[in-house]
């Protein structure tokens, strides 16, 4: 990875307008036309330039040709790369005009990192976002002489191409993930420690459940504007969501009637208790529509106004409910959360146009500031946790953050839930042991058979005694059941396994000999030497190292990728 430089332009400004996925595949077009044809011209441009998407797709061969014709006095002259991307952008934006697409309203989420439109951001959300990590991080020790950023530069982008400030980020999201020791935080880091950063901040996102699709280290070296601020963004709604569940917040239970709904509300996505919660106070103001989304539902303002007069009826104000003018109604509800303290992330222009993630940042925020809910939450027995069930709860953690690290197709959001069907198991076994898993015979999810799950099971069972795993009186009915203890003592071992294996493969760093249980303590060891601590592990073997021997075995997968 560290000597991976990806493909080059001479100009800065060319070379940010596109992803190393989208040049590596414009590259090896541009190399098969010259290939085919000897020398490349700009006449040769609107015919080879058909397979091309977007230009391709939406011009025709006529309309391509009519417009490098008007673009260009000479045709017949050979061209090189940096003109053929010159002019795919202008034939890119010439189709977006025709297509009437408004690009400067974009949104900055990462939902398709390799599409072929102009990359652009939204001016507002980069101003929300630099708000957050001002507010959230003013503090910073390291980050306080960069701070605050301000919103008009770029220089938030500048300040993100170490990794420090994303990784900073994301243990204030989800505090705990990762340990600051393992940042690489001097003035001036070489290229293999910016590396180890960002590829630290990649895989921790990955983990707390970003999407991140082809996003390489390159591009954060390179400030890829809407790569950045898509990683931002996630990180953001996460930590914003993060009350969003029945262990934070039992008091969501007023939100269901009875036990089989409750466990309905605990699977679902912050998201949505998010908008069943905003429905569930909009139905006591006797507002009859159902919110649906963060966009086109609430553009009018008369769900905002509704929700903050049930929350804060103290604030309200008459004409909020009566003007017409949905620019006006906005303004009156951000004025209205601002005296309930409430007002972030968006201005009365982002509720019109209908922002979606601006407005689920802004009910995300209204909901951690006051969400009319009863103080008295109702006895149920999940809430109520052990000091066993807490030491679980911390191994889940590890676990789930493992898991969500190795890439697999849906992120995880508690381990003794999601496993259960087994095919994240057997996802999760293909990652580590690729070819292991017999997927002929395996049930992807949604599965209503319940004996398919238990054959799911049963496979990840098998596969385990394959690897040597210890699984006395183990079946696959207990994890379909969520036996808590089974599941964290299959686990453990699967984690090992694939610990030991990225360990075998560092052999040719210490000469073909493999590293061992006394090497990995060695390491350990020293780092704690190194931060300044007396403390000593002399062996794998005391009990209470064992959250600690999990954390080592993240560092290490998170510092080897």
């Amino acid at each position: 990875m560290a000597g991976y430089v990806g493909v080059l332009v001479s100009d800065p400004w060319l070379q940010n307008q596109f992803t190393q996925v989208e040049l590596r595949s414009l590259k090896s077009h541009f190399d098969t036309m010259k290939r085919e044809k000897g020398c490349l011209t700009l006449a040769d441009l609107p015919s080879q330039m058909a397979k091309l998407k977007q230009v391709g797709e939406n011009l025709t061969e006529q309309e391509r040709e009519s417009f490098i014709r008007d673009s260009y006095k000479c045709l017949d002259e050979d061209i090189d790369f940096e003109i053929f991307l010159r002019v795919y952008l202008k034939l890119q934006a010439h189709a977006a005009a025709r297509m009437g697409n408004n690009v400067k309203n974009s949104s900055a989420f990462l939902k398709s990192p390799t599409s072929t439109l102009l990359h652009t951001i939204s001016e507002s959300e980069k101003a929300s976002y630099v708000a957050h990590i001002n507010n959230y991080l003013v503090g910073d020790e390291f980050l306080k002489k960069f701070l605050p950023i301000d919103p008009s530069t770029n220089d938030l982008f500048e300040i993100s191409k170490d990794g420090v400030l994303i990784c900073k980020l994301i243990n204030v999201a989800v505090p705990g993930t990762i340990d600051e020791r393992a940042i690489n935080m001097k003035r001036m880091l070489n290229p293999w420690e910016r590396n180890e950063n960002h590829t630290l901040c990649l895989n921790s996102a990955k983990a707390i459940g970003c999407t991140v699709v082809n996003i390489g280290t390159q591009d954060f070296i390179e400030g890829r504007r809407h790569l950045v601020l898509g990683v931002i963004s996630q990180i953001i709604k996460i930590q914003l969501l993060a009350d969003l569940n029945l262990k934070k917040t039992p008091q969501l239970v007023e939100l269901v009637d009875d036990s089989k709904d409750v466990e309905e509300l605990m699977n679902l996505p912050p998201e949505k208790i998010l908008l069943r919660w905003m429905n569930f106070q909009l139905k006591k103001a006797g507002y009859n529509k159902i919110v649906t989304n963060f966009s086109s539902d609430i553009k009018d303002g008369e769900a905002y106004a509704r929700l903050l007069n049930v929350l804060a009826p103290e604030y309200t104000t008459p004409s909020m409910l009566t003007v017409r003018d949905p620019s006006e109604r906005a303004k009156l509800v951000l004025e209205h959360a601002d005296r309930m303290g409430c007002k972030r992330y968006l201005t009365a222009k982002d509720i019109v146009e209908g922002s979606p993630n601006l407005n689920l940042a802004f009910v995300a925020h209204i909901f951690q500031h006051r969400n009319g809910l009863s103080t008295e939450a109702k006895q149920v027995s999940f809430v109520e946790t052990s000091p066993d069930e807490a030491q679980m709860s911390k191994e889940e953690r590890s676990f789930r953050f493992w898991i969500n690290s190795l890439g697999n197709s849906s992120y995880i959001d508690n381990v003794f839930e999601d496993l259960r069907d087994g095919w994240m198991l057997l996802e999760t076994l293909d990652k580590v042991s690729p070819g292991i898993v017999n997927w002929k015979i395996a049930t992807k999810p949604p599965i209503k058979m319940p004996f398919r799950k238990v054959e799911n099971c049963n496979q990840v069972v098998k596969i385990g005694k394959q690897l040597k795993f210890s699984l006395v009186n183990i079946a696959g009915n207990d994890v379909v059941q969520g036996n808590k203890k089974l599941i964290l003592a299959y686990l453990w071992q699967l984690m090992r396994c694939n610990m030991l294996q990225l360990l075998r493969n560092l052999r040719f760093h210490s000469h073909g000999k493999e590293i061992t249980d006394a090497h990995i303590l060695e390491w350990a060891n020293s780092k704690v030497r190194n931060s300044g601590s007396q403390s000593h592990m002399t062996s794998f073997k005391v009990s209470s190292l064992h959250i600690y021997i999990t954390k080592i075995a993240v560092v290490l997968r998170y510092r080897l990728l």
